[in-house]
């Protein structure tokens, strides 16, 4: 077979029997996962790519995809793969404008659109998108406006593809068969934090490559694990994550409302699950918080039981060394009374395996989380790159990087310590850029990751930030802001940060408060507030977050302290700009927005 995804759903259905569940949907209020079976699956993604080809769907043509998690993304994709057409993944987070640009970028001739709020964005839009023909809408409660003429349900669009006649279906069989390993997939749009975005172009070769490249090194996983959908699908990491899973089997438990995650969660009791490290920052707090909140006996044998976790898991079997008989006794008395509680709430008495990546994320909490037994893989990879680059190796990971490059994955550093890529996984390049692909690569080939970072000892990866995001104090001194931000992060009194000092005497920070923390802290102490606007001017609540970032930046040299920092009433938000879709911030954006605030500091 030339692409694994043109026939993944079809060949899956045969091997593990139409009966067996190949996802489900995580039904949050009902406390129960909606399955879908392999047999259910392969029929729906036929009768679609049967629509598709009845309502004049082409090879090459462009699908935009722009829908909160649901089972009807999987379906579209699979349907576009049998007639070697591309999906566009477009964030539902996205305004109007961002949706516009896509879809005229990638020259859409359809899109599926998830929610009533994105048919509206869709259909202001749809006069300045001449290639877009047709709108594809998965919930029934949309109602379509009075002069849409061109629009279909879900639902009638596979009614339409279930009565296709024989040649039809044998159409998009020929189609399917003589797809290529250089068919563009899909085009990734990057998130855009100092501009356009730009849609890298991922064939299935890339993919061939990823998913085979995984099911290699990831062999303590099978077919008896669960996943959870949870981060957007729109995201490489999830995207190419949940194509892993359902090419060797994983059941994959579809979240819907990634703000009710944590209710999800304990739902689907999944063994495995990609996230972004802010998940494992709240999770780290919440239990933080609890510890924080006993007293005497209980706290003194949770302290006990983490000093017992760290040892057994960090200093023996992280580094695939035997525990000692009375360490493994001593751990097991408290996995079961502490740990397995605490994994439990969290939703994954029987986790296994969860990797991370994205961001920083601080060596503290994924020392915490190993000792209390979650394994938490931290990798590091691009939408550019097919997601992983690196990850954790079973044994031997050094906690602080990103693990070693996967196999086949060549990695080596440029010019200012630039990560550079070469490898099958690595696009063919920006949609129609030219002269960003000229930018993108080396001479001889290699990708520019714009990531600065460098090799241990030991040869794991290490990352020192964002090229763009480095700044130069006035004194000459060079600053990772994400470093320092990872960091604070993980204080259960802080929800985000952005680091100020670009040609500044002294470093400084704007910090958004975790509100919900700081006015329990305020109760406690008997701070009178009437508003969170109160809470950030309050005197007292400033010297108390001053003493915690005083505590969280030990060990940094002087120069990158934060000196002043100021804090705000408000979240950075997606819809306010100053977000991008993968939760990033746009320093240009916050700096800007922020000037005065920000001049303030260092008056």
């Amino acid at each position: 077979m030339q692409n694994i995804l043109t026939d993944l759903v079809r060949l899956q259905e045969k091997a593990y029997g139409a009966a067996r569940e190949a996802f489900s949907v995580i039904n949050i209020d009902a406390a129960r996962c909606d399955a879908t079976s392999w047999g259910e699956f392969a029929s729906k993604v036929q009768n679609m790519a049967c629509a598709f080809e009845i309502l004049g769907l082409q090879p090459a043509d462009m699908v935009a995809v722009l829908a909160p998690n649901c089972a009807e993304i999987l379906i579209t994709d699979f349907a576009c793969y049998r007639n070697r057409a591309v999906p566009v993944s477009i964030y539902a987070t996205s305004s109007p404008e961002q949706i516009k640009y896509i879809i005229n970028d990638a020259g859409a001739r359809f899109a599926l659109v998830g929610t009533p709020a994105l048919y509206r964005a869709v259909r202001s839009v749809a006069a300045e998108c001449p290639s877009l023909e047709k709108i594809i809408t998965v919930d029934p409660a949309i109602v379509f406006d009075a002069a849409d003429t061109t629009s279909m349900r879900f639902s009638e669009v596979l009614e339409l593809g279930s009565v296709a006649s024989p040649a039809c279906r044998a159409d998009v069989a020929l189609r399917a068969a003589s797809a290529t390993p250089d068919d563009i997939a899909t085009l990734i749009y990057t998130s855009g934090t100092t501009g356009e975005p730009k849609g890298a172009v991922l064939t299935h070769s890339c993919f061939n490559a990823a998913l085979d490249t995984h099911k290699s090194y990831l062999t303590m996983l099978s077919d008896s694990d669960t996943s959870v959908c949870f981060l957007p699908l729109s995201h490489i990491f999830e995207k190419a994550w949940t194509y892993f899973c359902l090419t060797i089997g994983i059941r994959v438990a579809i979240n819907t409302d990634p703000k009710r995650i944590q209710e999800a969660i304990p739902i689907a009791k999944p063994t495995c699950m990609c996230s972004v490290p802010r998940f494992w920052e709240k999770v780290y707090t919440a239990v933080q918080d609890k510890i924080a909140g006993m007293k005497g006996v209980q706290r003194m044998l949770v302290e006990r039981a983490l000093k017992v976790g760290a040892k057994r898991n960090l200093e023996y079997k992280r580094l695939g060394l035997e525990v000692p008989w009375w360490l493994e006794k001593q751990y097991q008395f408290f996995d079961k009374r502490v740990f397995a509680k605490v994994r439990k709430v969290i939703g994954i008495d029987n986790g296994r395996f969860f990797p991370t990546a994205g961001a920083p994320i601080s060596p503290a909490i994924v020392e915490f989380l190993h000792a209390i037994g979650v394994n938490i893989v931290v990798g590091y990879g691009l939408s550019e790159t097919t997601a992983t680059v690196s990850c954790y190796p079973a044994v031997d990971f050094i906690i602080g990087s990103v693990g070693t490059p996967l196999p086949g994955v060549q990695v080596k550093l440029g010019a200012d310590n630039e990560i550079l890529v070469k490898g099958p996984t690595v696009m063919r390049g920006y949609y129609n850029r030219p002269e960003e692909n000229a930018k993108a690569f080396t001479d001889d080939g290699w990708f520019r990751t714009g990531d600065a970072g460098l090799f241990d000892l030991n040869g794991a990866l290490v990352l020192t930030d964002r090229i763009k995001d480095l700044f130069k104090t006035s004194n000459g001194k060079y600053i990772a802001p994400q470093a320092i931000e990872s960091r604070l992060g993980q204080d259960r009194y802080i929800e985000q940060v952005a680091v100020i000092g670009d040609q500044r005497k002294y470093v400084t920070a704007i910090i958004i408060p975790a509100f919900g923390a700081l006015k329990d802290y305020a109760r406690r102490k008997g701070i009178a507030f009437s508003s969170v606007e109160d809470l950030v001017e309050n005197s007292e609540i400033k010297k108390f977050i001053a003493e915690r970032i005083e505590r969280l930046q030990k060990g940094l040299a002087g120069f990158e302290k934060i000196k002043k920092f100021t804090l705000l009433p408000k979240e950075f938000t997606i819809e306010s700009g100053e977000l991008t879709n993968t939760l990033k911030i746009k320093r240009p954006v916050i700096n800007t927005r922020y000037a005065d605030e920000i001049e303030a500091m260092y008056c």
